[in-house]
């Protein structure tokens, strides 16, 4: 939106008029007319109102001049005085009405909002539960204008920021190569740490084989007989090696099995929680 501002001036005929015609200073014209040049006003010189017409680009719409209003005459923008905001809003909106009727629509519509909040606020306001604050007519025209406020902040931020085109261009170079390609030097220390490199990702990918270790139970089932051969009673731990792994222990504990169901040996206990033996099944007692 733009803001016309109007200026008239009337110099109408009269002895008044004539005290205000410059005179003749030095010879020096006060103007050229079709490159003649003028030392005196015409007596019967008229200016039209409408003479004179400066268009600023200042406001962007109702809530910019709004806004523009409170800076200026520093009003609390959370306590706005409606009546001189109102006041001062609406000699703007006059002048440009007759001008621009389709710009002054939307300032128009903005000059109703503001006295029909200034008609609510002269109004007793009404009545709310005990503990609240009656609700405030400017509310949502105050929320409006803060909200307006940042979004043209930021946009000034934005606008700041050098832009392509506007502020910077690229430069552009042409820079003719040479037919002989020119390799970069290479020295012992990069060498030296790609080599590392390699050596640290080889220990990364690491391959770990695994074999199948053959075990018999009927070794193993030998293997406890000749422990027992020769002995009365032998503690169930004292069969059992556990320095040689798991895989051994599971395959004699097997055996021990075998052997107690072949009847080969005789495993006992005196009570619950007492030490278990085992024995051959054919040795004497």
């Amino acid at each position: 939106m733009s803001e016309s501002v109007l200026g008239e001036a009337l110099i109408g005929d009269g002895a008044a008029s004539a005290d205000l015609m410059p005179q003749v200073v030095d010879n020096v014209a006060v103007a050229r007319l079709y490159g003649e040049p003028l030392f005196n006003l015409p007596r019967d010189l008229y200016i039209p109102p409408d003479a004179l017409e400066v268009f600023l680009e200042a406001f962007e719409g109702p809530l910019d001049l709004l806004l523009y209003l409170i800076r200026k005459q520093n009003f609390n923008i959370l306590d706005i005085p409606m009546a001189a905001m109102t006041r001062q809003y609406l000699v703007y909106v006059e002048e440009i009405r007759g001008r621009n009727l389709e710009l002054a629509a939307e300032y128009l519509l903005m000059a109703a909002m503001l006295i029909e909040i200034k008609s609510r606020m002269l109004l007793p306001p009404k009545a709310v539960a005990q503990g609240q604050e009656a609700e405030d007519p400017r509310a949502e025209l105050v929320r409006r204008l803060l909200e307006y406020e940042r979004m043209k902040l930021a946009g000034a931020k934005l606008n700041a920021v050098p832009q392509f085109g506007r502020d910077f261009l690229t430069a552009q170079v042409y820079i003719e190569q040479s037919l002989q390609p020119r390799f970069p030097d290479v020295n012992v220390v990069d060498l030296q740490q790609a080599w590392l490199d390699i050596l640290k990702r080889a220990k990364l990918v690491q391959h770990h084989k695994i074999t199948r270790e053959e075990l018999s139970v009927r070794e193993h089932m030998s293997m406890v007989l000749k422990k027992l051969q020769g002995r009365r009673f032998v503690e169930f731990e004292a069969l059992f090696d556990a320095s040689r792994g798991t895989p051994v222990l599971v395959v004699t504990f097997i055996a021990l099995l075998e052997l107690a169901k072949e009847t080969l040996v005789e495993i006992t206990q005196a009570e619950v929680f007492a030490p278990i033996y085992v024995r051959l099944a054919y040795s004497p007692i």
